[in-house]
């Protein structure tokens, strides 16, 4: 049974806790990124999640987790198709969707300019996102900027910037402006099929040609460079396709789910920091053994087993969480400090200071003076406690990624 305890207003565990940083989406941990998304609340399930944590519930705040992010999935999300007219925005939709040209929903294509208006597009591939087909640039003496106004730029989540043949000014003033509007975006070159046949070169060598060129015009505009993909409206299976396609659908969770889940994690660092503080009474009161559940609060192996459970990090907990998400146990325990004892020692300086050989040595001479003991003691239970609140911060961001993006096994 796991020992009872209030929860009570408290400062936050670590002074960054609440400031944790995630890595950008191609890595790891894909919450933070340089872009600005269109959701930041937190759907009302996702109490359920704070209940649990404040209660050790790991498995609970898991359940809890995933029907956020369920219910973060059916946003809406905006994405506009752009570039100079005639690179094939509309033919990329079609090849985007994997539909052919004479069929109902496709967009309407050309050798001449067909889109005259802002078109509106949709795909069972990527539910709930609205593509939108927008008129070419170039057409007319209309500047980048009043284009950008005009088609309501402002209200997109993401951007693909469509060129072919060369990556022209246009693009690098829509490139520029994009990014200075804090927005995801991509660059797309299409019409590879009819460059391959073209070409003297080989299709490595074309390839990296093309992607040179554009980037080392974004590094004249000091535009970091955005993820760049080269395809052909033909051929919506070859070529970068797939791999825009994948880009695609991370993004696309991150835009929904970045802001919230953020904001979630910023709420269970200050739970943690509420449950480190009240134990930190606990031990200072010496009231450890019955509150713990432990006959001997001198026993640092038993205590550190209780300081686990009381934070839902024990390992029944985190089988039972490895296996509703479909992983495996090492996936949560491998970056654990707190496995047990020893291996807390040996993965921390201070704690193995205090119960090092010379340290015990020096308290059984001068065990006699009032409180010396006791201090130590109460030193080593905090330096624990400390130590498994950050091995169940670190678990609880590895939660949060792998309900947005569940690991491969």
């Amino acid at each position: 049974m796991k020992p009872s305890h209030k929860s009570c207003e408290a400062a936050p565990l670590l002074p960054n806790m609440a400031e944790t940083h995630y890595a950008p989406l191609n890595s790891a941990f894909p919450f933070v990124t340089s872009y600005k998304t269109g959701c930041s609340s937190l759907p009302e399930i996702s109490r359920s999640t704070e209940r649990a944590l404040k209660e050790g519930k790991l498995l609970e705040l898991v359940f809890g987790v995933k029907e956020t992010v369920a219910t973060l999935s059916q946003i809406p999300v905006t994405i506009f198709v752009t570039g100079d007219s005639g690179n094939g925005m509309s033919s990329f939709i079609n090849a985007l969707r994997i539909i052919g040209h004479e069929e109902d929903a496709s967009a309407p294509t050309g050798v001449v300019r067909t889109t005259q208006v802002r078109a509106e597009y949709s795909s069972p591939q990527f539910p709930n996102v609205v593509l939108w087909d927008l008129p070419g640039l170039g057409a007319t003496a209309q500047t980048v900027e009043s284009y950008m106004e005009e088609m309501k730029f402002s209200t997109c989540d993401l951007v693909i910037i469509i060129t072919s043949e060369q990556f022209s000014s246009n693009h690098m003033k829509l490139s520029k402006i994009i990014q200075s509007m804090g927005k995801r975006f991509y660059i797309v070159w299409t019409k590879l099929d009819r460059d391959l046949s073209r070409s003297a070169l080989s299709e490595i060598r074309l390839l990296q040609d093309i992607q040179e060129n554009i980037r080392e015009n974004l590094q004249k505009e000091r535009v970091k460079e955005p993820p760049i993909f080269l395809v052909s409206n033909l051929d919506p299976l070859l070529h970068d396709f797939p791999k825009l396609r994948d880009t695609l659908h991370k993004d696309l969770s991150n835009i929904r789910c970045c802001e919230p889940l953020k904001t979630l994690d910023g709420i269970y660092a200050k739970i943690l920091g509420d449950k480190v503080a009240v134990w930190n009474q606990r031990i200072a009161n010496e009231c450890l053994r019955n509150s713990l559940g432990v006959s001997d609060d001198n026993d640092m192996g038993e205590c550190l087993k209780m300081y686990r459970l009381i934070f839902g990090v024990d390992d029944e907990s985190l089988q039972q969480v490895a296996q509703s998400m479909g992983t495996v146990l090492m996936e949560y325990k491998a970056n654990m400090k707190s496995q047990n004892f020893d291996t807390l020692r040996r993965e921390d300086w201070k704690l193995k200071l205090m119960t090092c050989v010379v340290v015990k040595a020096f308290f059984c001479l001068f065990g006699f003076l009032p409180g010396l003991s006791c201090c130590l003691r109460r030193m080593k239970h905090k330096r624990m406690l400390l130590l498994v609140a950050q091995d169940t911060k670190n678990i609880l961001e590895r939660i949060l990624r792998d309900c947005v993006f569940p690991p491969q096994i």
